[in-house]
């Protein structure tokens, strides 16, 4: 890991955090954990609203490398990571190609499958789609959300067909692109992923049968186990691949990768998160203790593995 007393050698160091997209407040938390965490580190570390600041403020401001906590459009996209490589910044996560794929659930699962990484069969929507020829091919339950968006903001478990429609108009409000996905039962897994290593699962457990919004953030009766309790060799197993479904989509220094592992304990990859949640209690820093590792090292071994355009 990093060794803290050198710390200061990353110089001034802007933490994105806010931001213009849904998930803005969930970033003003992540970006505060992290703040405050390279402070007590050490490091000379400020917050940076890119919703309320320019961009080129960061080198007016004489900043050397920027800490992204912030999650979805306009952060998470591609379209932040663009900014700071023309501002010559290096930062954290992904660069542009990678943070763009992974956002695009759709595109990420064209190239997963390209690969033989299993994911859930899925159809793209949109007002010309014969919906109950899509519950029929996909089956019931089904899943249908934005192809672009995090948080599961704008999901909805599907489970009748003369519900589809309505549950695309829900997620059509936040993005032109909606996926209808085949649904699978089983077990909720996360690998967050550190450099080149996968760290140990996080098993999910929520109170109902879908891990939406409302069980991420708002309930509390949403358990998280770490360690998972799935097998040793078949964990290891999953992490692998996880690398693997993180590495194909071009992603780097760290992330997570969501799963479910269905009843014949076969895993289906979701998707891939190149910003993931950061505040103490979020998966990663979960994964990360679990295998020794704590919060303040952890944003220093990311801020280390910042990305150079």
């Amino acid at each position: 890991m990093v060794d803290m007393a050198d710390s200061h050698d990353f110089g001034k160091v802007a933490v994105l955090l806010g931001g213009r997209s849904a998930e803005r407040e969930i970033s003003l938390e992540s970006g505060k954990a992290v703040l405050d965490a390279l402070r007590r580190c050490g490091v000379d570390a400020h917050p940076f609203d890119p919703s309320e600041q320019h961009m080129d403020a960061l080198l007016q401001q004489g900043y050397e490398r920027a800490h992204i906590a912030l999650h979805g459009r306009y952060g998470e996209d591609g379209t932040v990571q663009g900014a700071l490589e023309l501002l010559g910044l290096p930062y954290t996560g992904s660069g542009v190609l990678a943070s763009a794929l992974a956002m695009d659930k759709w595109r990420t699962k064209l190239l997963w499958q390209s690969a033989g990484i299993n994911t859930p069969r899925h159809i793209l929507l949109d007002e010309q789609s014969d919906f109950d020829a899509v519950a029929e091919e996909l089956g019931l339950p089904l899943i249908v959300k934005p192809s672009r968006e995090g948080s599961t903001i704008g999901l909805s478990k599907v489970r009748k067909a003369g519900e589809v429609a309505a549950a695309w108009r829900l997620a059509a409000r936040h993005d032109a692109m909606v996926l209808a996905e085949q649904f699978i039962e089983g077990t909720e897994l996360t690998a967050s992923i550190l450099g080149d290593v996968a760290l140990p699962l996080v098993r999910i457990q929520v109170e109902g049968d879908l891990y939406d919004y409302e069980a991420k953030y708002l309930s509390d009766k949403t358990q998280y186990f770490c360690p998972s309790g799935v097998p040793e060799e078949q964990e290891c197993v999953i992490r692998k691949q996880a690398l693997q479904a993180h590495r194909l989509l071009g992603c780097e220094g760290w992330g997570r990768v969501d799963l479910i592992l269905d009843r014949s304990g076969t895993p289906y990859f979701l998707e891939a998160n190149t910003s993931p949640g950061m505040t103490t209690h979020s998966l990663v820093p979960m994964a990360a203790k679990t295998a020794g590792i704590s919060f303040e090292e952890l944003v220093l071994k990311i801020l280390e593995l910042a990305h150079v355009g």
